[in-house]
C-alpha cells in the first residue's frame, strides 16, 4: 500500500494550491472583476476601494462586480487605462505584489480559447484574479532497462519567487500574443540549453489547474504541460542564470521529493501528474487517487 503520511502532505499541498476553493477563503468576499460584461477575473476585498479612486477607468462596484467603464471599448484603450492605474499604485508603494514588477504582458479573457481582451501586467494579474498561464515540461529519461529518471531544476537563489527551491526542467509564463509550443521550445533553450532540435519532440499531454489566495491576492493559474523524453547522454546546463543547478533522479527519488518543502508547489503538481499518468501512482495503491487526479484540474 501506498506511504499514507507521504499520501497526507501530498494532499495537504494540493489543498493548499486550491485554498480560494475551501471554506473562509476570501472567495465569498470578492468581488467579479468583469470586461464587456463578462467575468475575467476576481478582486480581493482589499483592492476593491483602491480602484474606486479611479472612477474614469473602473465603474463603482454594483451587483458584487467591478467592471471596467463602458468608454474603454477596446483592447488598446483598457490595457493602456488599466497600466496607468497599476504603475501609480506602483509609485505608491503600497502593493507588494507590484514591488516584483516584470515589464510582461499577460493577456486577459474569461477563457483561453476567447480573443483577449485586453493585457495586464503580470506583477498585476493577482489584484484582479485573472488566469494567468504557462507551460511546464517534464524532462525525462529511460534507461536501457526502462527505469524512469527525471531532470529537475533547483532554482536561482535571486529568483523573485521560490529562491533555492527544486523546479521543472524548464518553465515560464505565456507572454501576450505568444504561443504555447513557442514559449516552451524559448524556454527550453533560455534556462536549460535545451536545442530547439530536441525540444520540438515535446508532446503536450495535459493542464494543470489550481487557484490560491494569499497577502498578494487571487492566483488563478493553469498550466500546459508537456512530456520529454531527453537522450541519455544529453545534460541540460545553466542558461539564463534563472536556475543553480540540474539534477537527474530516480522517479522513486523525484516521488518522495513532491512531498517535501524543498519543491516549488505548482510544479510539484506538475510532476505528481506524471507519476499519475506514467502509472508509478496506481489507485489500486494509492487511495488518495482520486483526490489527487480531482485536485490538479480545479477550474472557476
Amino acid at each position: 500500500m501506498a506511504n499514507s503520511g507521504w499520501s497526507e502532505k501530498v494532499l495537504q499541498l494540493l489543498r493548499r494550491m486550491n485554498n480560494f476553493y475551501l471554506p473562509g477563503s476570501c472567495r465569498a468576499h470578492c468581488l467579479r472583476f468583469e470586461v464587456d460584461g463578462a467575468q475575467v477575473g476576481w478582486i480581493p476585498p482589499h483592492v476593491a476601494p483602491l480602484l474606486t479612486r479611479y472612477p474614469d477607468v473602473f465603474s463603482p462596484p454594483r451587483g458584487g462586480a467591478v467592471a471596467l467603464c463602458p468608454g474603454l471599448d477596446t483592447y488598446g484603450r483598457r490595457s493602456e487605462a488599466v497600466d496607468a492605474v497599476l504603475q501609480t499604485l506602483r509609485q505608491e508603494d503600497f502593493l507588494t505584489c507590484l514591488r516584483g514588477w516584470r515589464d510582461e504582458q499577460y493577456s486577459v479573457m474569461q477563457k483561453f480559447s476567447d480573443p483577449p481582451v485586453m493585457w495586464m501586467e503580470r506583477a498585476a494579474t493577482s489584484l484582479f484574479g485573472v488566469k494567468r498561464y504557462g507551460v511546464h515540461l517534464n524532462g525525462y529519461t529511460v534507461g536501457e532497462g526502462g527505469e524512469v529518471s527525471m531532470w529537475l531544476a533547483r532554482r536561482s537563489n535571486t529568483k523573485q519567487t521560490y529562491p533555492g527551491l527544486l523546479d521543472n526542467v524548464a518553465a515560464g509564463g505565456l507572454a501576450a500574443g505568444v504561443g504555447i509550443k513557442h514559449t516552451l521550445i524559448k524556454e527550453c533553450q533560455e534556462e536549460a540549453c535545451i536545442p530547439a532540435a530536441i525540444a520540438e519532440r515535446a508532446h503536450p499531454v495535459t493542464t494543470v489547474s489550481y487557484t490560491y489566495e494569499d497577502e498578494e491576492g487571487v492566483f488563478a493559474e493553469s498550466q500546459f504541460v508537456f512530456d520529454l523524453e531527453l537522450p541519455l547522454d544529453f545534460k541540460p546546463k545553466v542558461g539564463d542564470g534563472e536556475v543553480h543547478d540540474f539534477y537527474l533522479l530516480p522517479i522513486e527519488e523525484v516521488k518522495d521529493l513532491i512531498a517535501t518543502e524543498d519543491f516549488k508547489p505548482n510544479c510539484a503538481m506538475v510532476v505528481l501528474d506524471f507519476l499519475i499518468r506514467h502509472s508509478f501512482i496506481e489507485p489500486d495503491t494509492e487511495p488518495r487517487y482520486q483526490d489527487f487526479v480531482a485536485a490538479l484540474h480545479q477550474t472557476l
